[in-house]
């Protein structure tokens, strides 16, 4: 073999052996592409301002434009007993003031003479396609617990129907992915997104749906509010986004749009008057910006959140000082879940968390959010103000498993015995001794002693914070045995001040203030 023959044979194979090295190492290394089942284009976001003038066909423009995006959805689900009816779904009982909106019926009782079937429900709901391969988002409600679901396209007979399959849900932004199982042989539409924490109050919206099963009804309004406070769950809560636009049962999951006709939020609750489920001009949306930032997750099929183990209370505005701080920020500590990550690393009741994870803390709410975006298992510094010093502690984050942490809450303890009761004048409170009986009846630590609250003046400044059967353990730092030294700690706090407080609540020690008259 000549030279020249000889040289372009190893060149030849070093460029294939360093090829297949390349690859081996690629996949040790996982540096090749994930597979596209398995991901998810995250639609792009529009930031620009909005801006421009309305004409008379903006909003014609924009049903005519974006209604092929959006879908009709029929979830099949276990029917609801009428014994238990949901306050958030059609079934609620008729002075329900706030109702998500999505319609339900259920089939006809069968005749007695044949043999009694499993009944079924079906809800109705709307939604939106993101993505050419048939996947939609909608709300949580309108799918959860569905043994079958089907989904009804624009400009097709209403009897046609696509089988779709759940892809991943959350609870807390009440959002859910579904996909197509059966595609039409036609291109799919595919929303566009704005951003949504540019809306503000006064600006211009229109939502498409499936209200009372009327197709693709269009709807305009505006924004009324943002970052309105939304109870989720018992205890959690969403920013959403407040309009007047006309959103009734069966818009859930619906979109709501700029003036471009990009979609800022997913329509998902509205307040009634008891009176009517329809609407009165009060409804929610979750920020499609929320959404969007989980929908990688989505597509994977779980969410996963962090979680400390406290329930975090607003800073008192007045007396604030008294804590140590030079100004109202920072989240308090109410309560510290027993056994959580945030009892492990040593924090307590009535401190004041100021940072996390090196950053400022404002308020609870924004503790919530860099909580919640913390990956579990991390260990994050959290800097909390004690007994007016700092310090900072080292928690360990763990998962959020928002289903166990419901289904997880106990029963208060029983009304307390009568027995000789002592008043405490300036906070409206009858306090009384805590008997062994009673200790145990509420679940109170053993070694633990304090004073019974056995009843609270309603019309005093203790009726919103305080009830009976609290057991006041500390005041204003300071352990109380009885009702005596509780009464008398309570009595030492000058009018207008307030008095820091530590209770048992069945099942946790929870950190409350209370300004005395």
């Amino acid at each position: 073999m000549s030279t020249r023959k000889t040289t372009f044979f190893y060149a030849v194979l070093i460029a294939v052996a360093s090829l297949a090295v390349g690859m081996v190492i690629a996949s040790r290394l996982e540096l090749t592409p994930e597979s596209s089942a398995q991901t998810i284009s995250v639609p792009p976001m529009n930031s620009a301002p909005l801006a421009g003038p309305l004409t008379a066909e903006t909003f014609r423009d924009i049903a005519k434009a974006q209604s092929p995006m959006v879908v009709n959805i029929t979830a099949e689900v276990p029917q609801r007993s009428s014994e238990a009816p949901d306050m958030f779904g059609g079934g609620g009982a008729p002075d329900d003031l706030l109702r998500r909106f999505f319609g339900e019926r259920a089939d006809p009782e069968p005749p007695p003479s044949r043999p009694r079937r499993e009944q079924k429900s079906y809800a109705t709901g709307t939604g939106f396609i993101i993505d050419r391969n048939g996947l939609i988002l909608t709300n949580n409600h309108v799918v959860e617990n569905a043994t079958k679901i089907e989904v009804s396209l624009y400009a097709e007979d209403s009897d046609v129907k696509y089988e779709a399959q759940l892809v991943g849900r959350d609870q807390l932004t009440d959002s859910a992915l579904i996909q197509l199982v059966d595609k039409p042989d036609h291109a799919l539409p595919e929303a566009k997104f704005g951003d949504s924490s540019q809306m503000a109050a006064g600006d211009w919206v229109v939502a498409i749906g499936n209200p009372f099963n009327y197709s693709y009804t269009v709807t305009v309004g505006v924004i009324s509010a943002t970052k309105r406070a939304f109870a989720v769950t018992d205890g959690r809560f969403n920013d959403m986004l407040q309009t007047d636009a006309a959103i009734n049962p069966g818009n859930s999951g619906g979109p709501l749009l700029n003036v471009r006709g990009e979609v800022v939020g997913i329509n998902t609750a509205i307040i009634s008057n008891g009176r009517t489920e329809g609407n009165i001009g009060i409804g929610f949306a979750v920020p499609i910006n929320t959404v969007r930032d989980l929908l990688p997750q989505l597509r994977r099929g779980k969410v996963v959140r962090g979680r400390i183990g406290v329930q975090i209370a607003a800073v008192p505005r007045d007396g604030f000082e008294e804590f140590g701080l030079k100004s109202r920020s920072g989240a308090l500590v109410a309560a510290v879940t027993p056994g959580g990550a945030a009892e492990r690393a040593g924090i307590q009741p009535g401190d004041v968390i100021l940072q996390y994870n090196g950053r400022p803390i404002a308020d609870r709410d924004e503790l919530v959010a860099a909580v919640v975006a913390t990956t579990p298992g991390t260990s994050v510094p959290v800097q909390v103000m004690r007994d007016k010093r700092t310090q900072t502690l080292t928690v360990v984050v763990e998962e959020l498993d928002l289903e166990a942490e419901q289904g997880g809450q106990r029963r208060q303890g029983d009304a307390p015995d009568q027995q000789a009761e002592q008043g405490s004048s300036g906070f409206g409170l009858t306090l009384q001794n805590l008997t062994p009986q009673i200790a145990r009846r509420l679940n109170v630590p053993s070694g633990r002693t304090g004073a019974l609250v056995s009843d609270v003046d309603p019309g005093g400044p203790s009726a919103a914070v305080l009830r009976a059967g609290d057991v006041i353990l500390e005041v204003n730092r300071k352990p109380v045995s009885n009702a005596a030294e509780a009464g008398r700690a309570l009595q030492e706090i000058a009018s207008g001040r307030i008095a820091q407080v530590l209770i048992w609540r069945d099942p946790s020690e929870v950190f409350v203030t209370v300004k005395k008259d």
